[in-house]
């Protein structure tokens, strides 16, 4: 009996998807939260920059 138990825990660990475990994991999120915010406004900092017209002589 004791080891059908352990079989369901088993395969229910098993069965977990991807998002679950990127939504369980704290540590995942937080470093997704800060990490995507830098990238965009960088990217979007350097298109700023880039599309400032070049000064005529």
């Amino acid at each position: 009996m004791a080891d059908e138990n352990n079989t369901d825990e088993r395969e229910e660990d098993e069965n977990i998807s991807p998002w679950q475990q990127i939504i369980d994991n704290p540590f995942l999120l937080l470093f997704i939260g800060v990490a995507m915010p830098t990238v965009f406004y960088t990217l979007w900092g350097v298109m700023e920059i880039a599309s400032i017209p070049v000064a005529p002589y």
